[in-house]
């Protein structure tokens, strides 16, 4: 997705471990800053900082049918209904705002 087009003003990116290698290079490019959230001990609970926010937005997009099985052939095409998951959220919550 062309993030840098459509969100110029974002600078901070959060990421579970999983993601490190795969968007570093690319939060570089865009001169983004990434930050991992990783567990220290994958068998034990802790409570990490900000890793809720993680979490929370994972099952946000889990709640739309097309993102939670790999229903898509193309990788743009599953990048869309990310984008039109949260697009339905962005606009819910700036409704319950006003």
């Amino acid at each position: 997705m062309d993030l840098h087009r459509t969100s110029r003003r974002t600078r901070l990116i959060w990421a579970d471990a999983v993601y490190a290698g795969k968007l570093a290079d690319w939060a570089a490019r865009l001169k983004m800053t990434l930050c991992i959230v990783a567990r220290r001990n994958r068998h034990a609970f802790e409570v990490l900082p900000r890793r809720w926010v993680v979490e929370r937005t994972f099952a946000w997009i889990s709640k739309h049918r097309r993102t939670v099985r790999d229903y898509e052939h193309l990788t743009a095409s599953h990048e869309a209904m990310i984008f039109r998951a949260m697009t339905a959220l962005v606009t819910r919550l700036t409704q319950t705002a006003d």
